[in-house]
């Protein structure tokens, strides 16, 4: 409250100065009008941030789809984008389980997203990515269609209502996988977390510690379950209202595409623009404003 009260005090304040009619105090005036309008804008934008998990942390999940090394590049490249993102917002990352590709790029990547409304803003980007290129690793140079599977998951504290039965999980300790030589883990510090009763699977190894390797999966694990139960509680509420389709892997809410043209269009809202390197460099805005705009209320 006291926000929103130190802002209609300024408001309150500007109005008073501008019935003076004094025109030595207009430059200030247009300063503050200008300070207002932005700050104005940003709380009607964050008042559409009201789910129940929009105000914290998320989990940013990648993994590269159809399109062998082309996708595995693509997979890659989103996780920088969304990194520039995240830095421009001033969140902090950590990259928490990575699988590199053989040849390039990336087979997944799990990234801790913190900071005030992370999970909120990045809701608008779940679900499949599409790219459209010419192949840097085809040696004829043809045009490739990739795609990549985005997953946004709330962060759950240990003290949510998401309880994890010791009995029910199954823990595997191995070595972790890296580029070799000295990023070889010569001790057995990677952890596979199996949860019998859903078969959910999560993999931490990114930590030298084997300790926090075990409590990055199990904080994985927590978010996996809890979106598990909530879309269970969607589908099972659609059921009741006959609307329930269920949302296929292979239908994309964005395309990219830098060639014949440079277009980045999403499917959902229609919003597009045609700097891909921009958006590619992390300008999202645009679009998650677009999503939630169109999903307010749902």
């Amino acid at each position: 409250m006291e926000d929103w009260q130190l802002t209609n005090q300024r408001v309150s304040d500007a109005l008073e100065l501008s019935q003076l009619g004094d025109e030595s105090l207009r430059q200030d005036l247009e300063k503050e009008v200008d300070y207002l309008e932005v700050d104005i804008e940003q709380r009607e934008f964050r008042a559409m941030l009201s789910g129940k998990y929009d105000h914290g942390d998320a989990l940013l999940a990648i993994h590269a789809g159809a399109g062998g090394v082309d996708a595995q590049d693509w997979a890659q490249m989103l996780e920088r984008m969304y990194l520039r993102w995240a830095e421009s917002k001033g969140y902090v990352t950590d990259v928490i389980d990575l699988s590199e590709g053989e040849e390039a790029g990336i087979k997944s990547v799990t990234i801790a997203v913190n900071g005030k409304y992370a999970y909120g803003y990045l809701r608008a980007e779940k679900g499949v990515h599409r790219l459209v290129r010419l192949s840097p690793f085809d040696a004829a140079h043809r045009r490739h269609t990739s795609f990549a599977l985005v997953e946004i998951l709330p962060q759950v504290e240990d003290n949510s209502e998401i309880e994890i039965n010791p009995d029910e999980i199954r823990v595997d300790v191995f070595r972790s996988s890296g580029a070799g030589g000295q990023n070889v883990q010569k001790n057995a510090t990677a952890i596979r977390i199996f949860h019998l009763p859903t078969g959910i699977v999560v993999t931490c190894q990114n930590e030298r510690s084997q300790i926090q390797n075990r409590e990055n999966a199990m904080r994985v694990l927590r978010s996996r379950l809890l979106e598990l139960k909530e879309q269970q509680q969607v589908e099972t509420l659609a059921e009741l209202r006959g609307e329930y389709t269920k949302a296929e892997w292979g239908s994309q809410i964005r395309s990219y595409v830098l060639h014949p043209y440079q277009l980045v269009k999403d499917h959902r809202t229609d919003y597009e623009t045609g700097n891909t390197q921009g958006v590619l460099d992390g300008n999202l805005d645009g679009f998650i404003e677009a999503y939630l705009r169109a999903n307010v209320g749902n």
